[in-house]
């Protein structure tokens, strides 16, 4: 017989580990790959509320991609900002359960944002609020991955 069709590990007479009484399958370092169980579960847990509400918003940019004239910006619009508020709110949920890191995603968000409402509003000027874009996207990455690494046990990031 080779070697693969040897039992490994011990008979019977020799005793396994067995998992301290209070150990959860869970206990020990954090691991680089999350497992689907370990996502946190929203509010309306049950109902899929958000992958609705990203059908819908994919729906209202495929009717406004065949439209024409106002109504398709207006629908283009409004299917955007659905899927973008449903994906940043999963990202928000992933992120600050330490769960997933968003990191990139949530500064980005972030810093145009507030860069599209400085332009928007026209103080400033056109560049300054590139400029200050910039910088609340820094300022946002370094807050975000610190509270990242404090969730998810020293982990910089999770995939």
């Amino acid at each position: 017989m080779g070697r693969r069709s040897r039992k490994r590990g011990g008979g019977p007479d020799v005793p396994r580990a067995q998992p301290a009484a209070g150990a959860s399958p869970r206990s020990g370092p954090p691991r680089r790959r999350a497992r689907r169980d370990e996502a946190p579960k929203p509010p309306w847990a049950p109902f899929p509320l958000v992958e609705l509400c990203i059908l819908v918003g994919l729906a209202l940019m495929v009717v406004g991609f065949f439209s024409s004239g106002r109504r398709a910006l207006t629908l283009l619009s409004f299917g955007l900002a659905l899927v973008g508020l449903a994906t940043l709110e999963l990202s928000v949920r992933e992120h600050f359960a330490g769960f997933r890191s968003h990191t990139t995603l949530l500064a980005g968000a972030a810093g145009v944002g507030s860069g599209t409402i400085l332009f928007a509003l026209g103080l400033l000027g056109p560049v300054a609020p590139l400029v200050l874009a910039v910088v609340i996207f820094a300022l946002a990455w370094w807050a975000l991955r610190a509270a990242f690494r404090r969730r998810a046990g020293g982990l910089s990031f999770r995939a």
